[in-house]
């Protein structure tokens, strides 16, 4: 068995990222469809790792920030959360430069926006529900200028 020991870290000096976000999904190809050709991400990795299972990644176009694997439901469990994995609440926050442009997108590319555009504090938002049913804002944020 392991043993940790507690160090003390100058948490300045911790280099640290969210690389990725596990999103549950039906089927692999389907979603790579879905989220290339319908939202516009980029695929970034799609490798077979057994005959059942792959490592899929994709992520906004254009974007270097955290990508989303899209992991196939292989139990009931697993299934009973695709679409609901964070019981009803918006689940992804997609920044945008033109919020205008990619609603504009989108909606003609069928996705259905349930709330908005509304301009808020922290930027102009929509809320979408992706194909699957979990729901994501669709945010630009204000611009800021400097002083």
């Amino acid at each position: 068995m392991m043993k940790f020991v507690r160090q003390e870290v100058n948490l300045s000096e911790v280099k640290q990222n969210l690389a990725l976000i596990s999103l549950v999904v039906p089927d692999y190809d389907e979603a790579i469809t879905y989220f290339c050709s319908v939202l516009g991400f980029e695929l970034k990795e799609d490798s077979v790792l057994t005959p059942e299972k792959r490592w899929v990644v994709v992520q906004p176009a254009g974007g270097g920030g955290c990508g989303i694997l899209l992991a196939k439901a292989a139990t009931d469990e697993q299934k009973s959360r695709i679409g609901n994995q964070t019981g009803g609440r918006v689940f992804l926050f997609l920044h945008t430069d033109d919020f205008m442009r990619d609603y504009t997108r989108l909606t003609a590319a069928g996705v259905e926006f349930l709330r908005g555009p509304v301009v808020e504090a922290y930027g102009t938002v929509g809320v979408f529900k992706d194909r699957y049913g979990n729901l994501w804002d669709l945010i630009e944020p204000p611009v800021l200028l400097p002083e």
